[in-house]
């Protein structure tokens, strides 16, 4: 009893040599016979060898760990160990992803949980997705088991959902919309990149200043920022030298000069979902409006993702350009067949000239569909002394 008239039912008993108290409600909420049913309960543990009150301050600390309050300290393990790319997708993984179960206790999260949210994923996005944050999550909750923060592993026995080929090529027209519909905005910009040197997306949204050359019209990304760990030079077109130069050199809130081309930020932009929604927006509302004006039915665009711009160049420069296959991998920045074994060994060459010429011939593909003319630079790439 407290002197102001409040009070509350306690529990008081013996561990050992220990005397120990639990308080368990206030005598306002709590019948005097409600406290004593309760108070046998709490007898019966002790009996039993358990310890009421400690269970009590276990239970609200593992309610505290929550799983968003741990994630914290496994993504800075992880951003020591991963390389850039690899950390931003497990970043996005369990950030974005996996958001529903932040609130969760962390010992508490169960296998129906975890299936919930990959289930949710594979509905939304695709099976690749689900199975990707799938591995992020197990990291995260083997990482935790190793830590002594849980006992159990939720992730184990869930379900991985079947995977469909990526094997999208874009058509002359779905290229030339999503170009059209393109704003002239940090976005546009970095797609419009995208399409004309088949980069991969992170190459060209966490691009530095330090990276380009403008005088030489190239871009030489080093062997960290490449998928396969090599460095790669990408020539740069006289439409996609325009579009840099168009670039302001941006500053920090202190007032010195960031490194990043596109963006403020660590890593360079990553407002990649909002961009591509805007964007697939403004493209059906485009289609929408020319099939009213020829009175067709059908503006819907079949989903397409910023990947499939590499996928369109290689098959494009392949069977329309009459670019030789081992330039498209070059292009690429992939190692490619011709650099496998012996000739890996022996064949050094950058292919720095040739990647130019392909990648302008590819240029003015893209543009001629935009603006609606034929090529004038279709033609097999075959230099003198090279056939």
């Amino acid at each position: 009893m407290r002197a102001g008239g409040s009070g509350s039912w306690v529990f008081q008993y013996r561990i050992g040599s220990k005397q120990r108290r639990i308080t368990f409600g206030s005598i306002n909420s709590i019948p005097a016979a409600r406290a004593r049913e309760q108070a046998v309960r709490f007898y019966a543990a002790v009996k039993l060898g358990r310890d009421p009150a400690g269970e009590k301050t276990a239970d609200q600390r593992l309610v505290n760990e929550t799983v968003g309050a741990v994630l914290p300290a496994f993504l800075a393990r992880q951003n020591d160990r991963l390389r850039s790319r690899s950390f931003i997708e497990v970043e996005r993984h369990l950030m974005l992803h996996a958001k529903r179960l932040h609130g969760l206790p962390m010992a508490k999260v169960t296998r129906r949980d975890i299936a919930a949210v990959l289930s949710a994923i594979a509905a939304s996005k695709s099976g690749a997705t689900a199975n990707r944050v799938r591995a992020s999550l197990s990291s995260f909750f083997s990482w935790m088991i190793r830590e002594g923060l849980i006992d159990q592993h939720p992730v184990a026995w869930t379900e991985r959902s079947e995977e469909t080929s990526r094997a999208r090529v874009l058509s002359d027209d779905e290229l030339r919309s999503i170009w059209l519909a393109l704003k002239d905005d940090t976005y546009g910009a970095i797609v419009r990149l995208l399409i004309l040197t088949g980069c991969r997306r992170e190459e060209i949204g966490a691009l530095k200043w330090s990276e380009v050359n403008l005088d030489e019209a190239i871009i030489s990304l080093p062997s960290e920022r490449t998928k396969n760990k090599n460095p790669h030079e990408v020539p740069l077109t006289q439409a996609a030298v325009a579009i840099l130069k168009e670039q302001p050199r941006r500053t920090l809130p202190d007032g010195s000069a960031c490194e990043f081309v596109f963006a403020r930020v660590p890593r360079g932009f990553s407002d990649w979902a909002g961009g591509k929604a805007d964007l697939d927006q403004r493209i059906i509302a485009a289609r929408k409006e020319n099939a009213k004006q020829q009175s067709r039915a059908n503006a819907q665009i079949v989903p397409w993702v910023l990947h499939d711009f590499r996928r369109t160049l290689s098959t494009l420069m392949h069977e329309r350009l009459g670019i030789q296959p081992h330039i498209v991998e070059a292009c690429l920045g992939h190692s490619g067949g011709h650099r496998r074994g012996i000739a890996g060994v022996y064949n050094r060459s950058g292919y720095r000239a040739e990647k130019r010429r392909a990648l302008e011939v590819w240029a003015d593909h893209v543009l001629a569909l935009v603006e609606g003319r034929k090529s004038g630079k279709v033609v097999p790439l075959r230099a003198a002394g090279l056939a």
